[in-house]
């Protein structure tokens, strides 16, 4: 059974938890293949703490002496077309031995609640293309290329880095 618990970012072992599933999607070739650096895992939980509109969930096994394996965050933000705050998923972590269990709907119902409870219009996410597991797995849940008329084609992530 899954059991879904926000991170309380004061907790020692939350924040343990939390480090090692990051850390764990990091290293994954999904996630970029690097663990990440000691400096980030020092800091990120203390930014995440005091972050607004930022909420961290972890996803329990509770009939396995309530491992720990998996690991959403998520961050508002706004649409100026509906005038209302979007939840956005930045990280959806599954422990590789629990994919394909059904961990990620679990933890996308209880983001989904939450977000209805902060009023939001809708959830957005980013995945990888070669991500084909995770990518039916967010079809399934409902999610879809964003577009706003279908001649116009499907919205594109694009980044920048500058630092």
């Amino acid at each position: 059974m899954i059991e879904i618990k926000r991170v309380d970012f004061s907790h020692p072992l939350e924040r343990e938890h939390f480090c090692e599933l990051l850390n764990h999607y990091a290293s994954d070739t999904m996630g970029g293949g690097e663990p990440l650096s000691p400096s980030v895992l020092e800091r990120v939980c203390s930014d995440l703490e005091h972050w607004p509109g930022a909420a961290s969930f972890i996803a329990f096994e509770t009939s396995q002496s309530n491992k720990a394996v998996g690991l959403i965050n998520c961050f508002l933000a706004y649409s100026t077309f509906k005038a209302k705050p979007i939840l956005n998923i930045h990280d959806i972590v599954v422990r590789s031995e629990y994919r394909g269990q059904g961990v990620s709907k679990v933890m996308l119902e209880h983001v989904e609640e939450h977000a209805k409870q902060q009023g939001c219009c809708k959830l957005t996410l980013e995945v990888l293309t070669g991500n084909a597991q995770a990518l039916r797995a967010y079809q399934t849940f409902g999610f879809e290329n964003y577009q706003l008329l279908a001649d116009q084609g499907h919205a594109v992530f694009l980044q920048k880095w500058i630092a």
